[in-house]
């Protein structure tokens, strides 16, 4: 049994898409939330990035799509700590967490190259590549801290509101949010950091090239490193591991029309900007559903994983996302033991 979410970066634009407006993406991320939620599916799922034609701001976002769903689950993968102030993210990510009911899973991590050079600095950090590397790192563990609830905050001796003695926390609190906080890890090393600070895991479609080994053995060691260092540390809560597969099932000729051709069936292997090592890149599986379950059914990572997103093609419609989740929900995921 495993969890199944899906994964939408939003994309927008005017020509070659049928999501052409910032309005239209978000609308219709709230709207894909609510039709999966009826076929049974675990998460909504979305990445951010920003000054781009994608999804950017999450927090409004999930807390919508909290409003319009019940129990699915809402998640970020990943949000760039680059980019935040950890006291202000801890505010908004209590806020949605009790908006949602509980049902915030926060990935966070350093995030990947962005569309603007030193794009941080715009948002008022003065840092280099070089040093913001640590401190996206130290940023994520002092979020961590404030949304465990304790009381840091010295009061003031004259406040405008009457208050009880002693010193202050972030508010709101949401209890339980610490644990289900992700960690967006491209290494074995980053996987097993992310262990030892108490945070679940989240896996991508890329990872650092540390072997000769195809892409999904790679990660699967990166779980395992995960899992074992996990279990050293010690922490008093089970911890989830995800991945993320591009997966597009062929049932009709239309499908065949608009997935057969420009996947990327292979695994390749190339550089990141600023990415002094090289990046391995896990291929797309495309073909008749009998065949991608016997293709998945061989992975690795998704074996070591307890979730499992699907990245959508969200500027081919809700319609068409819709028909692909149903299919690999009712014509896979039995089959793959995934329900």
């Amino acid at each position: 049994m495993k969890k199944i979410g899906f994964l939408s970066f939003g994309f927008w634009q005017e020509q070659a898409s049928l999501v052409k407006t910032a309005e239209q993406s978000y609308l219709e991320s709230i709207d894909l939330a609510v039709e999966a939620e009826k076929l049974g599916v675990d998460g909504a799922w979305y990445r951010v990035h920003h000054f781009a034609n994608q999804i950017g701001s999450p927090f409004p976002l999930m807390s919508a799509i909290g409003q319009k769903t019940s129990k699915i689950e809402i998640g970020t993968g990943l949000i760039d700590m680059r980019y935040e102030n950890p006291y202000m993210m801890a505010e908004n990510a209590g806020l949605t967490d009790i908006l949602t009911m509980n049902r915030v899973q926060l990935g966070v991590g350093r995030g990947s190259p962005e569309q603007v050079q030193d794009g941080w600095q715009y948002f008022g950090y003065d840092y280099t590549e070089e040093e913001i590397k640590d401190i996206a790192r130290a940023r994520t563990l002092e979020f961590l801290q404030l949304i465990k609830g304790e009381k840091f905050a010295e009061p003031n001796r004259q406040p405008m509101f009457p208050q009880a003695p002693g010193k202050l926390r972030i508010e709101p609190y949401s209890a339980g949010l610490n644990q289900r906080i992700w960690w967006g890890a491209g290494s074995k090393e980053t996987a097993i950091w992310a262990a030892e600070q108490g945070m679940n895991l989240q896996s991508s479609t890329l990872v650092n090239y540390e072997s000769s080994e195809p892409f999904h053995v790679q990660q699967a060691n990166q779980l395992r490193a995960y899992k074992e260092a996990w279990k050293k540390a010690g922490h008093d809560f089970e911890p989830r591991t995800l991945v993320t597969r591009s997966i597009l099932p062929i049932t009709s000729d239309l499908d065949r029309q608009i997935l057969a051709t420009g996947a990327q069936s292979e695994d390749q292997v190339g550089f990141l900007a600023y990415h002094q090592n090289p990046t391995i890149f896990g291929k797309t599986f495309v073909g008749e559903p009998e065949k991608l379950v016997e293709e998945l059914k061989n992975d690795e990572a998704i074996q070591e994983a307890d979730t499992v997103l699907v990245t959508v093609p969200n500027t081919l419609g809700i319609d068409y996302n819709v028909h692909i989740l149903d299919t690999i929900m009712k014509d896979m995921a039995p089959d793959l033991g995934w329900r």
